[in-house]
This record gives C-alpha cells, sequence and structure tokens, in this order.
C-alpha cells in the first residue's frame, strides 16, 4: 500500500503540470491584451508597453511558459490586478471556510445518505421506500441555487432563524450545507438503496438468517460492510467534485471561500488568480481520489 501511495503521490505533480500547460496555452490564445487590461483603459500606448515588458509579455512564449513554471515552483503565480501582487496568499487564505462547507457536506450525506438508504432497501415497495424514492427524485431535481434561495426566503426571510450570508458562526452554515449536500445525499441514498438490495440477495445473507443472526445485525455488520465500496466510490467522488460545485453556492450565501473568489476573478479577468483557483481546485480533487483509493484497501482486504 506504501508503495501505491508514493506513487499516486509521484503522479500527482505530473497531472498539475499538464493542467498548468493547458491553462498556459488557453489565456495565451484568448482574444484581449493583458497588459492593457492590467494597465488600464486610460492608459497610453508607452504605459502599455511599460506593463508588457515588466510582467515580460513580450517574451516569446516559451520563455514565459518556462518563468511561469518556475515561479509556480516557488509559490508564485503571477502578478493578479485584483490583489496587484501574487495572488496565492489571499487564496490560501479562503482555503479553510471552503474545506469546511465541504467537510459538513459531506457529514451530512453520510449521516442522513446512508441511513435512508439502508431504510429503503429495508422495506423495498412500502411507504419507507416510496418516500425516499420520492425524496432522491426531488432533490435530484432541484438545482443547488434554486434549493439556496427557498432556504434563504424561509429561514432567514420569513422566520429568522439563521443568517443568510457570510461565516459568523454554526448557524450560517446550516443554509450552504444543506443547498451543497442535497444532490449528495439523493445520489448516496440511491446507491444505498440499490447496493443493499442487491447484497441482501446473496447466499452469504441467507446463511447469517439461517444461523440465526438479527436482521439488524445481518444488516449492519455483513451487508453493508460489503456494500461500502460503490458507497465509498460515490461519496469520494462527489466529494472532488463538491469543490468546483460550491462556486454557486459560495456566491448565493456570501461565504468567504475560494469559489466565491472564482468568481470574481471570472469577472474581473483576473487570468492569474483563475488559474490559482483551478490549480488548487486540480490538487483538491486528485488528493481526494487518492484517499478514496486508500480507503479501498482498507475497505476491502483482497485489493491489498
Amino acid at each position: 500500500m506504501i508503495r501505491l501511495l508514493l506513487w499516486r503521490l509521484a503522479l500527482i505533480p505530473v497531472t498539475v503540470l499538464a493542467v498548468v500547460t493547458v491553462l498556459f496555452v488557453i489565456f495565451k490564445t484568448i482574444p484581449g491584451d493583458e497588459a492593457t487590461m492590467i494597465a488600464g483603459a486610460t492608459a497610453t500606448q508607452a504605459e502599455i508597453d511599460v506593463v508588457r515588458h515588466q510582467l515580460g509579455l513580450d517574451r516569446p512564449l516559451l520563455v514565459q511558459y518556462v518563468e511561469h513554471i518556475e515561479g509556480l515552483l516557488h509559490g508564485d503565480l503571477g502578478y493578479s490586478p485584483t490583489f496587484r501582487a501574487n495572488p496565492l496568499p489571499r487564496i490560501l487564505e479562503r482555503v479553510p471556510a471552503t474545506l469546511l462547507l465541504t467537510a459538513s457536506a459531506i457529514a451530512l450525506t453520510v449521516i442522513v445518505g446512508i441511513p435512508a438508504g439502508i431504510l429503503a432497501a429495508s422495506f423495498q415497495h412500502h411507504w419507507p421506500d416510496f418516500t425516499v424514492s420520492a425524496g432522491v427524485v426531488a432533490l435530484l431535481a432541484v438545482p443547488n441555487f434554486w434549493l439556496g434561495m427557498m432556504l434563504i426566503a424561509l429561514f432567514s426571510v420569513q422566520l429568522e432563524w439563521l443568517p443568510s450570508i457570510g461565516l459568523s458562526g454554526p448557524a450560517s452554515l446550516v443554509m450552504p450545507t444543506i443547498a451543497l449536500a442535497a444532490r449528495l445525499i439523493a445520489l448516496v441514498g440511491r446507491m444505498v438503496r440499490g447496493v443493499v438490495i442487491e447484497e441482501q440477495r446473496k447466499d452469504y445473507v441467507r446463511t447469517a438468517y439461517a444461523k440465526g443472526l438479527a436482521r439488524p445485525r445481518v444488516l449492519y455488520r455483513h451487508v453493508l460492510r460489503n456494500a461500502l465500496i460503490p458507497i465509498v466510490t460515490v461519496i469520494g467522488l462527489q466529494a472532488g467534485y463538491l469543490l468546483g460545485g460550491s462556486v454557486v453556492v459560495e456566491r448565493l450565501f456570501a461565504w468567504p471561500g475560494i469559489g466565491d473568489l472564482l468568481l470574481t476573478a471570472v469577472g474581473l479577468r483576473d487570468y492569474t488568480l483563475v488559474q490559482g483557483i483551478t490549480v488548487l481546485f486540480v490538487i483538491g480533487f486528485l488528493l481526494m481520489n487518492l484517499l478514496v483509493e486508500m480507503l479501498y484497501r482498507l475497505i476491502n482486504p483482497r485489493l491489498r
């Protein structure tokens, strides 16, 4: 397992380098002059040329690419017109808020989604199953931004129970977490239901019942344990997507995370800031995939 872990960790820089290269090519081919945007609309041609020279934009693309990679290795993302400096410190100070929101959404998914799927599978073709299935369809059909607006209208405007913007305490985490986790809860609930139903039809379950084991013990100690691999797959992969999916939710609730900062950077056409946040999202997604693969081997000894 340690050898596999080291091999996967060694592949992360290669993947990040490929992403950085693609982003570099894209931003260099986008119409518009970066020096003109940084200098401002009222700048003269001489001032624009000075900015272009200071940023090295007048050098060959290959030289710019090499210098860009060297800068990234030293933690220098480049010049951000939004902050008028290297944006890395500003990005990193927003990471904890995004990680907090993502972690709370995953926790809510595990607490709600897995028991709901088990309940539906245990009472297949009965009212608990129909109720959970209807909830799954509803959550999959509702966009997270619409759900967020409905939560704000109900709990902030009408009932005045929860704050609607910012990170001011545990209460401010409730609505963003629900809006972000709703779709993942539906996916996990549907997955758990299907996997548990399939596992209950296998011979080892019938053998366990024949030996006189109680239904809860068979369900939680045997069935759920064998069903964990696809469940961990869904939660792990979707957790990586939550980092990117948090963009809309963070902007809706004015959450001080990197998703909200990304939308600001796009609006200001700050390509340096966009690239830095995108690379951070990629690294987070790769680390999440690595964690899922390690969990595979802890859950299923055959994979070791």
